[in-house]
């Protein structure tokens, strides 16, 4: 009942109206295009066959031609054909490599990943990893924290261990702040009221992997069960959120099996990731 408490008192540090605000923010893409063919490429890539009339209507309100007279006057993402004239600002197209354009947009402007996945789905895939594999690497980082506290200071999460009553608070509050922005990412609406049969399965299944987490760590003398605590808290995050994508792209999540198999692996990254973020502080140190 304590750590139900903690967790009530953890949700009241999060607020889902600023995930909304950052996906519901306006955008502005310019595109600059030498001929018809590459214009329509472009339409191709930001507007699928696939968007419903609504969608598409309120993502082509985003996008502007050069040239345009109702051109705003700050524009967010600058995307000119290979061949064109082009500024250090602008993001260069060249057809067929769309995936390095996407990426290079995101690298380049993280502020603006969550409305740029709600409005153009072919932003969708690579922002819901991001955001997988960067909550999934701070909830491994605080397990390290909360053995090291020397080493807070160098992780740069989300918020400071001290914060937290229990590794439990923390870790379920960034499953549920997660879930929060896949949902915005997927153009659907970020709340509790709205996704509240995940954030009840997140908060239902956050005792079985921190009991195993603590058994797995006590067993290990010396302090050696600090990677794999880390790595558990890695996996369950990430096996957490991509299900959840899954959920959202497709309409169910994985099953027992592949839920199975998905832990499997993403223990193994998260014994690369905690590792890691050991050798480099020790190094540091």
């Amino acid at each position: 009942m304590s750590v139900f408490g903690q967790l009530r008192e953890a949700i009241g540090k999060l607020n889902p109206s600023e995930v909304r605000a950052q996906a519901e923010q306006p955008l502005a893409i310019r595109l600059r295009a030498g001929s018809e063919a590459a214009y329509d490429s472009l339409f191709r890539m930001l507007l699928p066959d696939s968007l419903s009339v609504e969608r598409r209507r309120r993502s082509s309100a985003s996008i502007y031609l050069d040239g345009e007279p109702n051109r705003p006057t700050h524009i967010d993402v600058s995307i000119v054909e290979r061949g064109e004239m082009a500024s250090p600002n602008d993001f260069v197209y060249t057809p067929g490599r769309e995936a390095t354009l996407i990426q290079e947009i995101l690298d380049q402007r993280p502020h603006l990943d969550l409305t740029l996945a709600r409005t153009f789905p072919a932003f969708r895939e690579e922002v819901t990893r991001r955001i997988v594999h960067k909550v999934s690497g701070e909830n491994a980082m605080f397990s390290i924290a909360t053995a090291i506290p020397n080493i807070a200071p160098y992780l740069g999460l989300v918020w400071s261990p001290a914060e937290f009553a229990s590794d439990t608070a923390f870790l379920t509050l960034n499953q549920i702040r997660m879930i929060f922005m896949l949902g915005a990412a997927s153009d659907r609406v970020a709340g509790y009221s709205e996704q509240k049969s995940e954030v009840a399965s997140i908060i239902t299944g956050a005792f079985g992997w921190r009991a195993v987490a603590r058994e797995l760590a006590g067993k290990i003398p010396a302090g050696g069960g600090l990677i794999p605590k880390a790595a558990i808290a890695y996996a369950g995050t990430w096996v957490v959120g991509a299900s959840i994508e899954r959920l959202y792209r497709i309409g169910y999540g994985y099953t027992r099996a592949e839920r199975k198999q998905a832990y499997s692996e993403a223990f193994d990254r998260g014994k690369e990731v905690a590792s890691n973020v050991v050798k480099r502080f020790r190094k540091a140190g």
